[in-house]
């Protein structure tokens, strides 16, 4: 296996195992019946520094299901806890095995994982697998995310395990592999501070800061400065998802990673008409997440890793309470900021004006009282197009239109051009080629992703991506496990 290791170029160098036995378990993955390798990510694996393609399918198939392990892997899963929907559980990977950690040639440290290769200490009473469906959407929308450069974790492979996965109706067991730049999670550190133990959480504070924030070490107070830090990846975001109508669906603790990556594409989806209230998650029965209400979450899952800071924040409990609620107070002016910079670019707003606050208000009033596409609107403006469609003849959008041509200037489409997509991964079309996918037709899959890995390049026949679903208001998105 070493002479394969070499040929693919696995470069593993494993420091998160090497933390308290606490907070994981030294575990491999289950084995399986009959691996079928259905996609690989080439061009993630390039950027890995991995070469797969003088590599025999079944063998490929072997290692990304666990079967046949690199040399130098040391498998865990990681332990965390969590607040889910407000209510805090103690968690784990409950069905993820993190192989180890690959170095790349410019010295890039990413975790390589399996997610469905079997049960775990932390898996209460899940089967420890996942279906092919969930997984290849995880791999669409996080490479769709990757598109549309809002930093998320990747997926570098899905196979099928020839088994079957009995959900409310038996599915085809599949693994996906994922690859992230850590899988810490504002969740681990509220599993090790409910176990009270100061050493191990003193350990994980100073490896996260070694591992993704080194220039923090050294200051006066690194404990503050990573709350800062992670105040502002963050903002940045939530900020992202807001530009292009995602909706997380499951933003937990466990699922708010101190990277700043998007993780975890349950049940997630990208709106069409613009609503700040839109939920698609089957779990979300209040809109806690709603897509209007993902930067108030943020925030919270925020003050929850505040409180695991604290005595690291000052030695003094009030002071250092002090400290920290005048920190995580301060994301609101932070994320306002960040938003509103954001809007003006999805307008083309160049400079400051004193309208332009208003233009930005009005104009998402009239998108949300006419239900109008999110993406496709900006998309219209840009090209001044608006595909015969009655509401843009409306007198309220004349007015406004003729307002926001006044402000605009000869650079301002350029900057929209970077901002907004022209595309998304639309609900109906990644239900319909996942779909075909179950049914072993990946053309769909394979077209879609190719033109989503481009989405603010202008193509053409793309129409039938950037037309709307029927009846999203019915529409649903499940967890998968």
């Amino acid at each position: 296996m070493r002479d394969i290791d070499n040929k693919i170029g696995w470069r593993f160098d494993n420091t998160y195992v090497r933390l308290s036995e606490k907070i994981l378990t030294k575990i491999k993955p289950t084995s399986v019946k009959q691996p079928k390798l259905i996609v690989i990510n080439e061009n993630l694996s390039r950027n890995l520094g991995l070469n797969f393609s003088n590599i025999d399918k079944d063998l490929i198939a072997s290692i990304f299901s666990g079967n046949q392990l690199p040399q130098n892997s040391e498998c865990i899963a990681q332990a965390y806890a969590g607040h889910q929907f407000g209510h805090f559980t103690m968690l784990g990977d409950g069905r993820a095995i993190v192989l180890g950690e690959h170095i790349t040639k410019d010295n890039q440290r990413f975790d390589i994982q399996f997610k469905g290769s079997g049960k775990t200490p932390y898996s209460r009473q899940g089967d420890g697998r996942a279906a092919l469906g969930p997984m290849l959407r995880e791999y669409i929308v996080s490479e769709a995310m990757y598109g549309l450069k809002i930093p998320t974790t990747r997926s570098l492979a899905v196979v099928t395990t020839g088994e079957t996965v009995m959900r409310e109706a038996p599915l085809k067991g599949a693994i996906l592999t994922r690859v992230a730049s850590s899988h810490i999670r504002v969740g681990t550190f509220q599993y090790v501070t409910l176990s009270g133990d100061e050493k191990a959480f003193n350990s994980l504070l100073n490896y996260t800061i070694d591992r993704h924030y080194p220039e923090i070490k050294n200051s006066n107070n690194p404990a503050l400065e990573l709350l800062k830090i992670v105040i502002n990846k963050q903002c940045d975001l939530v900020t992202n998802w807001m530009r292009v109508g995602f909706i997380h669906g499951v933003m937990n603790t466990d699922n708010m990673t101190v990277s700043g990556e998007s993780i975890d594409y349950g049940p997630c989806a990208f709106m069409d008409s613009y609503n700040l209230e839109t939920v698609f998650s089957s779990i979300d029965h209040q809109g806690r997440y709603a897509y209007g209400k993902q930067p108030l979450i943020t925030k919270w899952n925020l003050a929850r890793f505040a409180e695991t800071l604290l005595p690291y924040i000052d030695k003094n409990k009030d002071k250092a309470i002090k400290i920290a609620t005048k920190t995580i107070n301060e994301f609101d002016s932070i994320y306002e900021k960040k938003w509103y910079d954001m809007m003006k670019s999805k307008l083309g707003l160049i400079g400051d004006k004193n309208e332009d606050k208003k233009i930005i208000s009005d104009f998402l009033i009239w998108m949300e009282n006419n239900k109008a596409d999110y993406t496709n609107t900006f998309v219209f403006l840009l090209n001044d197009n608006f595909k015969n469609n009655k509401i843009y003849e409306k007198e309220t959008f004349i007015n406004w239109y003729k307002k926001w041509k006044d402000r605009i200037n000869n650079e301002s489409k350029d900057l929209m051009k970077k901002t907004n997509p022209n595309l998304i991964p639309r609900n109906h079309i990644v239900e319909r080629v996942l779909k075909a996918a179950e049914n072993n037709d990946l053309n769909p899959f394979n077209k879609f992703l190719e033109v989503l890995q481009k989405p603010y390049k202008m193509y053409d026949n793309i129409s039938n991506y950037q037309t709307p679903g029927e009846n999203v208001s019915d529409y649903k998105t499940f967890c998968g496990t």
